[in-house]
C-alpha cells in the first residue's frame, strides 16, 4: 500500500519512512535554529559596535564642543616650550615668557588639560570615526604638531550631525545658526583649597571656645569679690584697700 510516496506494505517500511521524515525533519530544524543563531550573533555583534561607536563619539563630541564661551581654541604649548623660550628670551626680560605667578601656573595647567583631552578625544574620532570625521581630526592633529592654535568647531558640526543621524533625531533646522563651540574647559580642582579652610576653621572655632572658657573664668573671679555690700568680709577688704 502505498501513499503519496509513503510505504505502508510492511512494518519495517513504515518505520524506515517514519525515521526518514523525523531525521529530514530534525535536520531541516537544527539548519534553521543555527541560521537564526548566526543571524542574530552577528545583529548583536553589529549593535555592540555600534552602540559603542556612537558612545565614542558622543564623548569626543562633548570634548570637543562643550563650550560657547571664552577660548575656543586649543592652546598646543607644552610646559617645555615655555621653558625654552625662558631660556632663549630677551636678556633685559628674561621672565617675559615664562609667568611664574600663580594664575599664570593655573592657566598654563589648565591649557594643559585641555590639549590633552582634545588629543585623547581626536585619536578616538581617527579611530572610529568616518571618512569625514578623520580628515577633519587629522587635519586638527597637524595643527596640534606645527604649534598652531586649533578651532574645532568643524569637526563638531560633523560629529553632531552624524550622532543625530544615527539616533533617528531630527536634523538641526537650516535656519538656526549655532554659536561656535570649542574644547571643553575643565573644572578647577578646589580640594586642597577646602581642606584648608576647613582646618582654619576648626581653629578658629577652637580659639573662640578658648576665649570664651577664658571670659566664663574671669566673669566666675568677679563674681566671687563682688559680694554684698553688707557683708563683713567685704568691708574688711574695702578698708584694707582705703
Amino acid at each position: 500500500m502505498h501513499l503519496r510516496g509513503l510505504d505502508f506494505s510492511s512494518w519495517q517500511s513504515l518505520l524506515a519512512t517514519i525515521f526518514g521524515l523525523a531525521l529530514f525533519t530534525l535536520l531541516g530544524v537544527g539548519i534553521r535554529l543555527l541560521t537564526q543563531m548566526t543571524f542574530q550573533q552577528r545583529r548583536e555583534r553589529m549593535n555592540r559596535q555600534i552602540n559603542e561607536r556612537l558612545r565614542t563619539l558622543i564623548a569626543a563630541y562633548k570634548v570637543l564642543g562643550g563650550s560657547f564661551t571664552g577660548d575656543l581654541t586649543v592652546d598646543p604649548t607644552h610646559r617645555r616650550d615655555l621653558q625654552r623660550r625662558e631660556q632663549g628670551g630677551v636678556a633685559g626680560e628674561p621672565m617675559a615668557a615664562l609667568d611664574l605667578s600663580a594664575e599664570g601656573t593655573a592657566r598654563s595647567d589648565r591649557t594643559r588639560r585641555i590639549r590633552d583631552a582634545v588629543e585623547a578625544a581626536l585619536s578616538d574620532i581617527i579611530l572610529l570615526g568616518t571618512e569625514e570625521h578623520v580628515r577633519l581630526a587629522d587635519k586638527a592633529v597637524h595643527e596640534l604638531v606645527a604649534g598652531h592654535p586649533v578651532h574645532t568647531h568643524e569637526l563638531v558640526v560633523s560629529l553632531r550631525a552624524f550622532v543625530r543621524d544615527a539616533l533617528d533625531l531630527d536634523p538641526i533646522p537650516a535656519d538656526l545658526i549655532i554659536a561656535m563651540q570649542g574644547p571643553t574647559r575643565p573644572a578647577s580642582s578646589g580640594s586642597g583649597r577646602g581642606g584648608s579652610n576647613k582646618d582654619d576653621a576648626g581653629r578658629n572655632g577652637g580659639g573662640s571656645g578658648g576665649g570664651g572658657m577664658g571670659g566664663g573664668g574671669l566673669g566666675g573671679s568677679e563674681n566671687v569679690n563682688d559680694g554684698p555690700k553688707d557683708d563683713p568680709h567685704h568691708i574688711a577688704a574695702a578698708a584694707a584697700e582705703r
